[in-house]
This record gives structure tokens, C-alpha cells and sequence, in this order.
């Protein structure tokens, strides 16, 4: 862990002040409260939770989250709203690209965040043996693209995804009933760019 660089330390203060990147979480919220139901019963995890953009329009529907992510700066400024939060928060320090997290969870959510991720396969997988049976997945990332999207593409892996390319994948993991939804265009100006929220169960 010593020699890990948090490549989002000098961006997580500022994070929050993004209205199109606000916008796009709450898009992809609305489409997960809409599409799966949650209760208050639940237990779910935040995979790249960053500041807590997606986990703070999901929480007032499900019991508690837990926030995943392996930058420490971003998640210091999730730490610091988790009181605005409408339910329990609980804050996990990872990298699920090279370690695992011994838990069982009802649901795993998570915004755009697989890109930074090299090995699908693997993390689906992951992804399946963390949830409870009936548990689902409600993934939002970005379709196909150019690499523009980022300004620095360090530590991106993916250029956006192919949408049948990521069924297969969580096919083989194991997933059924997976559907696509269109979340949210983010038009920047050389493009658009659409990110899609892919749902799945166990």
C-alpha cells in the first residue's frame, strides 16, 4: 500500500463542484431506485464510491452502503458528508482490482468506475461471489468511445465499453436477467458521450 498513487488526490476537493458530473450520479440513481427495489432491509455496496455522489441519491432507499474505493483523498471527502447521508455509511479503504473484500452484500452499485479497471473478467466474478443469492449488480459507465472522454487518460483501461461485450462477460460470471439502460449523455464540447446503467442478478 506504501507505494500506491491516489491518482484522484488533487481532483477530490473539487470533485463535488462538477454539475454535469452531479447530474450524471443522480441520473443513474433515479434509474437504479426506478429499476430495482430496494428496501430498507438492504446492505449494498458503492464500488468506486469516490465522494459519495451516487451513494448519497441511492442511501434514503436502502438500509446501509458500503462505500468501496481505493483512493484515500476521495474518500475522505465521502467521510466528511457521511452525516448528510439517509442511512448507514460505512467507509472501506480497497482495491478490488487486486484484493477482495470478504463480505456478502444484496446489491453492488457502482458509477463510472470499471474503466479504471483492467480485468472484467475478474472483477464480475468478484463482483458475483460478493452478492447474496438474488442479489443484484446496477453498473453505469460509458459506452464505446474514442478515449476523448478524459482529458489524462492515466489509469483509464477502457475506452468506454461495448454493451454486448460486458453481457457476455457477465454471462460467464454467472448473471442473468441483464438489461441495459440509457442513464445519461454527457455532452462536452468536441461530443457526446452516453453512459449506460447495465443490471444484472445473481
Amino acid at each position: 500500500m506504501e507505494n500506491k498513487i491516489d491518482h484522484f488526490a488533487h481532483k477530490s476537493k473539487s470533485w463535488d463542484m462538477n454539475s454535469k458530473r452531479v447530474q450524471n450520479a443522480k441520473g443513474i440513481a433515479n434509474l437504479i431506485v426506478n429499476n430495482i427495489e430496494l428496501s430498507p432491509s438492504m446492505e449494498i455496496m458503492d464500488f468506486g464510491a469516490g465522494t459519495g455522489l451516487l451513494s448519497y441519491f441511492v442511501a434514503p432507499h436502502v438500509g446501509r452502503i458500503v462505500a468501496v474505493d481505493n483512493s484515500p483523498s476521495m474518500l475522505l471527502e465521502f467521510t466528511k458528508k457521511c452525516d448528510e447521508f439517509g442511512c448507514e455509511i460505512e467507509v472501506v479503504e480497497k482495491d478490488l482490482s487486486i484484493d477482495t473484500l470478504e463480505r456478502k452484500f444484496d446489491g453492488i452499485i457502482s458509477s463510472m468506475t470499471i474503466h479504471h479497471v483492467e480485468d472484467q473478467k475478474a472483477l464480475f466474478s468478484k463482483f458475483y461471489d460478493m452478492l447474496n443469492e438474488g442479489g443484484f449488480i446496477a453498473i453505469a459507465d460509458l459506452d464505446s468511445e474514442d478515449g476523448s472522454f478524459h482529458s489524462d487518460n492515466t489509469g483509464v483501461f477502457h475506452h468506454g465499453f461495448d454493451r454486448q461485450a460486458l453481457e457476455k462477460i457477465a454471462k460467464e460470471a454467472g448473471f442473468k436477467d441483464i438489461r441495459f439502460d440509457l442513464a445519461n449523455t454527457i455532452n462536452k464540447p468536441h461530443r457526446d458521450f452516453t453512459v449506460f446503467l447495465m443490471t444484472a442478478v445473481k
